[in-house]
């Protein structure tokens, strides 16, 4: 008979985390388990999964804002869905989807629930109550799962810091598939990109955490002192509306910061660029920087979160504190040679470090 395995996530749009219980849930091996999906919404990622056929189960009330009375209601779903469902194991991913599914797991009687810790949400720059209250919730939570993963380095030394939660740790990276990418003519062609332009791309959801604004003003100072290039970004999010008023004020930026909305694969473009930057103040394992590695290209990031356990400043990369990101981008704008050096390496580290076939098989062993 097989094992049923809930996945639990807080957004149904598309990133990092959608990303991982989508590779997933549409892998695991068909004659042993069976994989349903319960998350916030009906976005991107429930019409990828329902493509798959994928069984999902969408709660409107669960979403990433605090409020109170969602989130006990949320709760009460959750507990019904996981009594009427009866699943071997819960797969928790998110930190309101966790803390909220680990709780009604237990009391739902599920033997099994495994926790994957997307980046410790009280890494996040903020004031010390806030933080200590989500550090509360979030061992809590690892307290309440029989079993926790971690994907990078930095959450694995916190969460083995954490008393009883030490011992059903795992450090479990994420991996890709080698994707297959387009040309750089055609990609250039498909996003109306100059073939002879020199371009800095970035990818990502136009969010708080991603630094897109910081990295406009960053590029509007290069440009003012000369240096030729465009900026191209693919994405969507709350924070187009604040880039779009920088161009708008702003005459050095204007045609040169291009801002391409969110586009379907959008890794498939990849090539496009000349060069990756990617400008968090919080990140998990991105699997952005671990394609733009399988893509060839260097890469210039802050020095955050799991990209430290990607990149390898001056050996597969760039690295920079958060807001410093001009000395790094200057470099590579002017230094082929360094482009090409830092594009191969970390093309190589990809490969050899990052594979889906490794972290399928880790996670695997935990379910059985």
């Amino acid at each position: 008979m097989r094992k049923k395995i809930l996945y639990i996530i807080t957004k149904g749009t598309w990133g990092g985390a959608q990303r991982y219980v989508f590779d997933l849930a549409t892998s695991l091996p068909q004659g042993e388990f069976e994989a349903g999906v319960v998350l916030g919404g009906n976005g991107l990622l429930a019409k990828k999964l329902a493509a798959k056929n994928i069984q999902t189960l969408a709660i409107p009330t669960l979403q990433r804002d605090i409020s109170l009375l969602k989130d006990i209601g949320t709760f009460f779903v959750l507990l019904r869905i996981f009594k009427s469902e009866r699943p071997n194991i819960i797969h928790l991913n998110s930190s309101k989807a966790a803390a909220l599914g680990a709780l009604a797991a237990r009391i739902a009687g599920i033997r099994r629930i495994i926790f994957t810790v997307h980046g410790w949400p009280f890494n996040e720059k903020r004031g010390r109550l806030w933080r200590s209250c989500t550090w509360l919730v979030s061992y809590l939570t690892a307290l309440l799962s029989t079993e926790v993963i971690v994907i990078t380095s930095l959450d694995f030394k916190q969460a083995k810091a954490m008393p009883l939660v030490s011992e059903k740790t795992h450090l479990i990276p994420n991996g890709i598939t080698m994707p297959e990418f387009l040309s750089r003519e055609e990609a250039r062609e498909k996003l109306l990109l100059p073939q002879n332009a020199l371009v800095i791309g970035s990818l990502g959801e136009l969010t708080q955490n991603k630094g897109y604004p910081e990295l406009v003003t960053v590029a509007s100072k290069l440009l003012q002192e000369g240096q030729d290039f465009l900026l191209a970004i693919i994405g969507e999010g709350e924070a187009r509306a604040t880039i779009s008023d920088q161009i708008l004020k702003n005459p050095v930026l204007n045609g040169r910061v291009i801002l391409l909305g969110f586009q379907e694969d959008a890794r498939a473009y990849l090539n496009a660029f000349d060069l990756f930057v990617l400008n968090s103040r919080k990140e998990g394992l991105p699997y952005v920087l671990l394609e733009a590695g399988a893509a060839g290209l260097p890469v210039a990031a802050t020095a955050v979160g799991g990209i430290l356990d990607i990149i390898e400043n001056e050996k597969t990369g760039l690295l920079a504190p958060p807001h410093t990101m001009e000395g790094a981008l200057l470099k590579l704008l002017t230094d082929k040679e360094a482009r090409n050096k830092f594009g191969s390496a970390l093309k190589a580290e990809v490969k050899k470090r990052f594979s889906f076939t490794k972290m399928l098989t880790d996670t695997l062993a935990l379910y059985r």
